[in-house]
């Protein structure tokens, strides 16, 4: 930059470096330094050659002499590389075996090293290794390391006190020199400082014998007796309810499905049996509260309440409300709402478990719609709208729930039984438990319930997606005439055997001792052994 200035710049640039005190001698200095680079860049080659050393070898001086490579081979290396190529090369001798040292056999008593010599060449060791360590001290600190680990092995050099006193000026001693060190300066002072204190354990509203003994089978990951057993109440009552809830789905599916009519008709009936399940047994309503302490020190409770948005929806103002409850209740699906409120502890409801009787009334939010009031005047004309198309008719209720007593009845037995060992279940955990975690018996009347009422919405769904359902063909062939033996004849019938079977003749008969004769008999006659034959047939 300082040359391109000089050459190339103009008359300012020339008068700003001369004023910065950019004298003569420096330019020159720079001139000569950057001829130089230019010569050694030009004539890199022939100064790598001069400067090679002495023990360089011949390969060695052939890369630095050659020519650096240009993308194309030139004339002469081709021409060596085809001559090279042109024959093939001699095989080099092979090396002529020969017979290793003499190895001695002669047993020879081995050198025994003292403990004085090994403890001599460890100390040696250890201050190689840990002078190697630090390579930035220089040859007098090295020298004392060296001396102070050689005055750490010496024998008495650091006796290990035996008294309790011996023993605090060590760890005095220690801390001094640590101090020394700075090893104490970047610690943090102060009251509370680098101290973890467990706030939950000074409590005035928790038993302290109890939290620690929690805090104690948390660290060590243990599960008391009553857990283990709520595990698997919980995993036995989920997989009685599922499998209750999956043989009421199938079976009343088939059940309306037999009924006939096509696949939208069954829908429309499968959800008119889910109106009146909702209507005569509604699901039920969970309300949960949750207290919380404020910023400002109130208490505040939290409401979480979970209603099943599904029945009855509320009336609209385009058409009348049967028409506008049952549209909406065959096109909207089923949603699972979830309010939170919050508000003072004072007002706050008690957490219960109802009926969702609000999912088949009004919204109290929406203005009832009175079909009697006269339509009011519009002050602006409307555009014509398009023909509107034709909607489905209303699913209204049915008369009754759908229930089958033949089912049940059949499916009795294991239902009672399946009851029993869950209440079993129940008791067992009861007797273990703590008396808020205990549990309440199962009634089958109960599970049959909250089994039809979780299950009809979900009916529709079923009947239409058995609809859907490829039709699987059962090929049934006619019964046909013959045995097993005839089926695999290849289109041939099998008639049996046709050969004839003689009994044999008192006297003739030709048992074990004719086999055993005919088999091992050197000298019979062949043709004496063939007449008997034909005289035994």
């Amino acid at each position: 930059m300082a040359e391109e200035t000089m050459d190339t710049g103009s008359r300012s640039d020339r008068k700003l470096m001369q004023e910065a005190g950019f004298s003569e001698e420096l330019r020159a200095r720079l001139e000569q330094r950057i001829a130089q680079t230019s010569f050694n860049a030009e004539n890199q080659r022939a100064i790598s050659e001069a400067t090679m050393p002495t023990s360089a070898g011949k390969g060695t001086r052939d890369i630095a002499a050659a020519e650096p490579w240009k993308g194309s081979e030139n004339l002469h290396d081709a021409a060596l590389r085809m001559l090279d190529d042109s024959q093939k090369r001699l095989r080099t001798p092979s090396r002529p075996p020969s017979l290793g040292g003499t190895v001695n056999l002669r047993p020879a008593p081995k050198q025994g090293v003292s403990a004085a010599d090994r403890l001599a060449n460890a100390r040696d060791r250890t201050s190689q290794y840990a002078i190697s360590q630090h390579e930035d001290m220089s040859a007098e600190e090295k020298e004392k390391y060296r001396r102070e680990l050689k005055d750490r092995f010496s024998p008495g050099a650091r006796p290990m006190p035996t008294s309790l006193q011996g023993l605090t000026s060590l760890a005095n001693e220690r801390i001094e020199n640590a101090i020394a060190r700075g090893q104490f300066k970047n610690i943090s002072r102060g009251k509370g400082i680098n101290v973890e204190r467990d706030y939950n354990a000074n409590s005035p509203f928790l038993d302290t014998t109890e939290y620690f003994m929690n805090k104690i089978i948390q660290k060590q990951e243990i599960v008391p007796p009553w857990i283990e057993k709520q595990q698997e109440l919980v995993k036995a009552v989920a997989t009685f309810r599922g499998r209750l809830r999956n043989d009421w789905r199938r079976h009343a599916a088939r059940l309306i499905s037999s009924s006939g009519g096509s696949a939208d008709d069954q829908v429309r009936r499968a959800k008119a049996y889910a109106l009146a399940e909702e209507i005569v047994n509604p699901r039920v309503r969970r309300v949960e509260n949750l207290s919380s302490i404020a910023p400002d020190g109130s208490l505040t409770s939290v409401t979480v309440e979970e209603r099943i948005a599904a029945g009855i929806p509320a009336e609209t103002s385009e058409s009348s409300a049967a028409t506008s409850s049952g549209t909406q209740a065959e096109q909207a699906p089923e949603v699972i709402q979830i309010e939170v409120t919050e508000q003072p502890a004072e007002s706050a409801p008690v957490a219960t478990t109802e009926p969702s009787t609000s999912d088949t009334t009004d919204s109290p939010s929406r203005p009832a719609v009175d079909d009697s009031a006269p339509p009011m005047p519009s002050s602006t004309s409307s555009p014509p709208r398009p023909p509107q198309q034709l909607q489905p008719r209303p699913v209204r209720p049915a008369a009754h729930v759908f229930r089958d007593p033949a089912w049940e009845k059949a499916e009795l037995a294991y239902h009672t039984l399946a009851v029993q060992e869950l209440n079993a279940l129940t008791r067992s955990y009861n007797l273990m438990a703590p008396k808020i975690a205990q549990k309440p018996y199962y009634t089958l009347d109960r599970e049959l319930k909250r089994c039809f009422a979780d299950v009809a919405p979900t009916l529709a769904d079923e009947i239409l997606e058995r609809s859907r359902k490829p039709f699987v063909k059962i090929n049934v062939m006619p019964h046909q005439e013959g045995g097993v033996l005839e089926r695999f004849g290849a289109g041939e019938k099998y008639h049996g055997h046709h050969g004839r079977i003689r009994d044999e003749g008192h006297g003739k008969e030709y048992g074990f001792r004719q086999f055993w004769r005919d088999l091992f008999g050197g000298g019979g006659n062949s043709k004496e052994k063939e007449k008997r034959r034909e005289e035994v047939v």
